[in-house]
């Protein structure tokens, strides 16, 4: 076994998990541990820092244990991060309270005033974000100060996940530039934490971790790290970057013109550029990527496999009760019916907003819809309908950026709906651009795993490491006569939006059947 390996570790919102990797890229052990979030009340989402820091010893130690590594090998490990969520802790480092999650919304009131305050405009230019949200970190410090004044005295560091994990581990009190982003307090031009919303928030520069470019070392592990994790104390910590921009690193999205779309649960697209584009008419989150000196657009939708897995435990319930293992109703099952559809579902056409649209609509009150049911349609026509108004849903936002003057050369394909070939090939058609696949499933991890093989000098760069580590499993290019009638197929997906908007869905409550 080779004596340079990396750990690329990925903290998301209810799992955490890790890749050990050698220099070629090849995956010598993986490890997950998944953990519950806790809600004490409305709009209130919690969890133990702790939890997160036991999840990491967990997987750091799993994965020198499935692999019967030494760990004196293990050169360095860097994270994958979900943004937002607080954690503010003592002089000691000890948390003095749970942690805020991301999707806590207790601070609206403090967002507004945020708002009020600043104003929409002077936010999007300083910050790159274009809403003013209660899930962001700025509102829930702000929250803080103003409903637990007494403890907000006591904090000594406001730190996001990722900064609690590397102080954890190393001792040292250090962000980075891509996770500080989405902050709302952070100035993405000048890289620097922006003084008039820290003095609206209540706090100095002293009280936040110093700043960092991703993939640059903070230091060698604790001994009391290095004793819990198995790890040696040599290890190099090196800082990582939000989840989305180190998938894209994964996926080799390094290049303006390059673009991931992830169809997991929702939908989410990086789009690399080598400017700010702060545009209010796109109304897009453009945040400082992993790369240093570049940029990304953040499209996004709410629900997309979503919607596929709705359909399938509502719809499909009484096969899954006497599924064999010769025949499951799995999802390849169901993109099998699917593929027996011709494209355009026989008319069939859907909207996959179950929980309202993000980009480019941003319409919360639009909801599901299937239109133009006929009494031949089966299974396979709603399923593939579901896929094509995924696609319909990317396109949408290729064209908005398209629009804006915003290029793209390809998409490189993430999460679940990636798996399927029918799905990409629709997208492919839809689109008219190359879908591509890479042969790594944990296109999260990887990415961490390269910031930290870039960090720790396994490779020359950031760049260096993609292009030996990211290999294509495939392609997907547009037929050209599918793209002619993904055109017509298009059109009449967004003409449905337009009819259904401002239908008065709130007149109509959810049953409790």
């Amino acid at each position: 076994m080779t004596d340079k390996l990396l750990i690329g570790l990925d903290a998301g919102t209810t799992a955490l998990k890790g890749i050990l990797i050698d220099e070629e890229g090849n995956i010598v052990s993986i490890a997950a541990v998944e953990y519950e979030l806790e809600y004490p009340g409305p709009d209130l989402c919690e969890v133990n820092p702790d939890v997160y820091w036991n999840s990491t010893v967990e997987v750091i130690r799993s994965l020198i244990n499935k692999s019967n590594c030494n760990p004196g090998n293990i050169r360095a490990l860097a994270f994958s991060s979900q943004g937002e969520t607080l954690i503010c802790v003592d002089k000691n480092g000890h948390p003095v309270r749970k942690a805020m999650v991301w999707l806590d919304n207790r601070s609206m009131s403090e967002a507004e005033s945020i708002k009020n305050a600043f104003g929409v405009e002077k936010l999007l230019l300083i910050t790159g974000q274009p809403e003013i949200l209660p899930i962001s970190t700025a509102s829930k410090i702000l929250w803080l100060n103003k409903h637990e004044s007494s403890l907000f005295t006591r904090i000594h560091k406001f730190q996001l996940v990722e900064d609690h994990l590397v102080s954890r581990l190393t001792g040292r009190y250090f962000t980075n530039a891509c996770m500080a982003t989405s902050t709302l307090y952070f100035d993405i031009h000048r890289q620097i934490w922006w003084p008039d919303m820290l003095s609206f928030l209540g706090i100095s520069e002293d009280k936040l971790p110093g700043i960092l470019i991703p993939g640059q070392v903070v230091g060698e592990l604790k001994e009391e790290a290095a004793r819990v994790t198995g790890l040696d104390k040599s290890t190099l910590v090196v800082t990582g970057a939000y989840d989305h921009s180190s998938g894209a690193v994964g996926a080799g999205n390094i290049h303006e013109g390059m673009v991931t779309e992830t169809t997991g649960t929702s939908m989410a697209m990086v789009v690399t550029i080598d400017k700010p584009i702060l545009n209010k008419k796109l109304n897009l989150p453009c945040h400082c990527h992993a790369i240093p000196g570049k940029y990304y657009l953040l499209p996004y939708g709410q629900t997309a496999g979503m919607v596929l897995k709705w359909f399938r435990d509502e719809f499909f319930g009484e096969e899954k009760q006497t599924e064999t293992s010769r025949h499951k109703y799995t999802f390849e099952a169901m993109t099998d019916l699917a593929a027996k559809v011709p494209p355009g579902s026989d008319g069939l056409t859907m909207l996959p907003h179950l929980m309202g649209a993000g980009s480019p609509e941003f319409d919360v009150n639009v909801k599901g819809v299937f239109a133009g049911l006929t009494p031949g349609m089966k299974k396979g026509h709603f399923i593939r309908a579901i896929m094509e108004a995924v696609a319909c849903m990317v396109n949408r936002n290729l064209e908005s950026l398209k629009n804006n003057q915003i290029k793209i050369k390809e998409i490189r394909a993430l999460g679940g709906g990636s798996v399927s070939d029918l799905w990409n090939q629709i997208k492919a058609d839809m689109s008219g651009i190359p879908y591509i696949t890479t042969r790594s499933s944990e296109a999260a991890c990887m990415g961490a795993a390269i910031l930290a093989g870039a960090g720790s000098g396994v490779f020359s760069s950031i760049e260096d490491g993609c292009t030996k580590l990211v290999t294509i499993k495939k392609k997907y290019l547009a037929d050209p006569a599918k793209y002619e009638k993904y055109q017509e197929i298009y059109r009449r997906y967004v003409k449905l939006y337009e009819h259904m908007k401002g239908w008065p869905w709130k007149n109509y409550q959810h049953s409790t059947l």
